[in-house]
């Protein structure tokens, strides 16, 4: 019985450009972000800790990827989850074949605040400026005293 592939990718960072939003050919939003993530090395030589930045393509399809190129901006941090992604294609002038891998995002979530505020993490502060879908809770009675009621 052969194992199965795991193929999942989490990441925090901050965006290095604004968003890029377009549209295939049948009308599906897909957003392109580029993440840096820091990650901190000890370099041989000194002994000193260096931060290292590495910067990764993502790409968000449908109405997430549109909720990110209307809300987020450069520098935003953004934490994302996903999946490695492979591709390879021959380059326009001719000059050979072209690769690249990138997350694909299944869930983007965005923190700090729009205008870059903070309280004590750094600058920012977790929080998320998407409008929230109150209708979801809707009719939802506050208390309890109904015969389904779970005691805990």
């Amino acid at each position: 019985m052969a194992a199965s592939n795991i193929n999942v990718v989490v990441i925090t960072g901050n965006l290095t450009k604004d968003p890029e939003l377009r549209s295939t050919g049948g009308g599906t939003s897909v957003c392109e972000l580029r993440v840096a993530v820091n990650s901190s090395r000890k370099n041989g030589q000194t002994g000193q800790w260096e931060d290292k930045a590495n910067y990764f393509d993502v790409v968000v399809w449908g109405a997430q990827g549109e909720n990110c190129a209307n809300y987020l901006s450069k520098g935003r941090p953004v934490a994302v989850e996903g999946r490695l992604d492979w591709s390879e294609w021959e380059a326009k002038d001719g000059s050979g074949k072209r690769q690249k891998v990138q997350i694909v995002a299944k869930s983007v979530q965005f923190l700090g605040s729009r205008d870059g505020g903070g309280g004590g993490n750094g600058g920012f502060t977790p929080s998320s400026d998407v409008p929230a879908d109150s209708s979801d809770f809707a009719g939802a009675a506050a208390g309890g005293g109904g015969d389904d009621d779970i005691p805990f």
